[in-house]
């Protein structure tokens, strides 16, 4: 059984379908990316299934409940992090934390990973920066060990150290059975964290592939300096694309097998030659554009 199973979600506000029949299903111990630039309507599924908004139509199931029927229930069980860390302003970092361990205090690694972060927890909320906000705010959404951690672009104003710690975090809550859901817009960052992704665009999922299989959509980038003549046609002749040539250097898209293509590299005189795997948003753009 999926720890997350959503089913044609539709959530309208007025004439504004912001997400429009939204499917997917997650299993434990998965890292599941949810991708999709602004507006696309990554942050209101996230609010169904946190119960914050009802859905107009469609069902979601978290940990085998119904996350409308059994939301208090469901919210001792799961890890959330906003993607706008509302505090109350005059409360210090420890304040938060010590209600928050009242709520649901069974597990407790606050401390480790209030030294993880290099937080103070004696500021009040008011005077922390945006980068301490956010750190709070994952203290308070992982302290815990939670099953399940639903996160909405969980690296925000975080320097590129502490994002790391957040994807070494991830990855052992992964290690102990823990589900997590997390939204991004950062293709970087879900190809460094997940093992599935969802892409969502103008409230419809167009594709949900798992890493692995799209890092199987074989996808270079060929550089290549000719000493002669850059031979544009025998490059045409078996299916590369041209994306810039000059006299002498041409770059080409290979999609599938490169094997051809480094064949007739051979039998060119060369100068310089790269070839680059292409990258995950790369891979995106051609196949799911």
């Amino acid at each position: 059984m999926s720890v997350i199973s959503v089913k044609n979600l539709v959530k309208h506000f007025g004439q504004v379908k912001a997400v429009d029949g939204v499917s997917f299903e997650i299993e434990q111990g998965e890292v599941f990316g949810f991708l999709g630039p602004n507006g696309a309507g990554k942050t209101t599924t996230i609010r169904c299934m946190m119960d914050f908004i009802r859905p107009t139509s469609g069902s979601i199931d978290i940990l085998g409940l119904n996350a409308q029927k059994n939301s208090t229930k469901l919210k001792r069980r799961i890890g959330f992090l906003s993607g706008y860390v509302r505090l109350c302003s005059n409360w210090t970092g420890e304040e938060h934390i010590n209600f928050a361990k009242n709520l649901n205090g069974e597990h407790d690694d606050s401390t480790e990973l209030v030294a993880r972060f290099n937080f103070d927890p004696t500021k009040k909320a008011k005077s922390l920066s945006s980068g301490n906000r956010q750190k709070l705010g994952l203290i308070l959404a992982l302290f815990n060990q939670p099953e399940v951690i639903i996160m909405d672009e969980p690296t925000n104003a975080l320097d590129p150290l502490l994002q790391n710690e957040v994807y070494q975090l991830l990855d052992e809550a992964k290690k102990r059975g823990a589900t997590v859901f997390m939204s991004s817009h950062n293709l970087a960052e879900v190809d460094r964290v997940c093992t599935k992704v969802c892409v969502i665009k103008e409230g419809k999922a167009i594709a949900t592939e798992s890493i692995n299989n799209l890092k199987q959509k074989r996808l270079y980038s060929v550089h290549a300096h000719f000493a002669k003549t850059a031979p544009t046609e025998a490059f045409q002749k078996i299916g590369a694309t041209i994306l810039e040539q000059r006299n002498d250097y041409l770059t080409l898209k290979i999609k599938g097998n490169i094997e051809p293509v480094i064949k007739l590299l051979g039998t060119f005189p060369l100068r310089d030659l790269q070839i680059q795997h292409a990258s995950l948003e790369e891979i995106f753009m051609e196949y799911y554009r």
